[in-house]
């Protein structure tokens, strides 16, 4: 029996998913600041601060969340209005089969109809498999920010990649 997988914009119901595929990434450490773990309503309060061109979008299998990306603005300065920064996150057991390619591929296309020209990516510098994965994705790296994070007791590199939007 084939999957069925889908990709559509989260509302409340999934947030309790996102917050738990969410906290699989700040338990293990490795590619989020963040540290407390997140409920429902902290995903809620989130999407309730949106700008009008910020998105959180949700990757379904047969009806169950398995991951989640979304689509903030870069900064609030009118400047960068056609920046933003983009972010994928897969239930552990979802990771390599494609999935974040599927969830990325959207990002990207919904940052076209939005007129988003700079695309941003922030990954841990030795979250490789991460890095690759957006090489793949058309994104290229701009440089290293050193030691610019503390998690667990260390400072943190974070590499900083971009795809930029041609005309």
């Amino acid at each position: 029996m084939s999957k069925k997988v889908e990709i559509k914009e989260a509302s409340p119901e999934d947030f309790p998913l996102i917050a738990a595929i969410y906290n699989e990434y700040i338990m293990a450490g490795n590619a989020t600041m963040e540290e407390s773990l997140k409920t429902e309503k902290n995903i809620t309060a989130w999407v309730d601060k949106f700008h009008e061109r910020e998105r959180l979008y949700v990757l379904k299998e047969d009806e169950i969340t398995v991951g989640w990306g979304i689509i903030k603005r870069y900064s609030d300065r009118e400047g960068y209005r056609f920046a933003c920064e983009t972010a994928v996150y897969l239930t552990d057991k979802k990771r390599g089969l494609g999935y974040g390619t599927m969830i990325k591929q959207h990002l990207i296309e919904a940052c076209k109809k939005m007129n988003y020209k700079h695309l941003v990516a922030k990954i841990f510098a030795t979250n490789t498999a991460s890095i690759e994965y957006n090489l793949k994705m058309g994104y290229s790296i701009v440089g290293i920010q050193k030691q610019i994070g503390f998690k667990k007791g260390k400072w943190m590199d974070i590499a900083i990649l971009q795809y930029v939007i041609e005309d």
